[in-house]
């Protein structure tokens, strides 16, 4: 059975509305649903930019998300990220939520 997968992104000197822009082109119906297989979102700006938390439900959920519409999605969205983001990935070991 696949564990669920979490992905944390940091994007340096963006701002709310460049993450705007790129949630419209790489998440589904304009930004306003989830991608397959990703069961949890929140972003929120930072003192030096924009960080993004996903969990998907498996490893090569995200792997797919992230190399068929992540990767293709950022080089296209006008006034998006700036650049590739600062990683951090995890294997899920806990959760809770209300």
């Amino acid at each position: 059975m696949a564990k669920p997968f979490g992905i944390i992104h940091r994007f340096d000197g963006a701002t709310t509305e460049q993450y705007e822009n790129t949630l419209k082109v790489v998440h589904p119906d304009g930004g306003k649903s989830l991608p397959k297989g990703q069961t949890y979102h929140a972003a929120g700006t930072t003192d030096d930019g924009v960080v993004v938390i996903a969990i998907w439900d498996s490893e090569s959920s995200w792997v797919q998300f992230r190399d068929e519409t992540l990767a293709p999605g950022l080089a296209k969205v006008e006034n998006g990220m700036p650049g590739m983001p600062a990683e951090t990935a995890f294997e899920v070991h806990h959760s809770m939520s209300a």
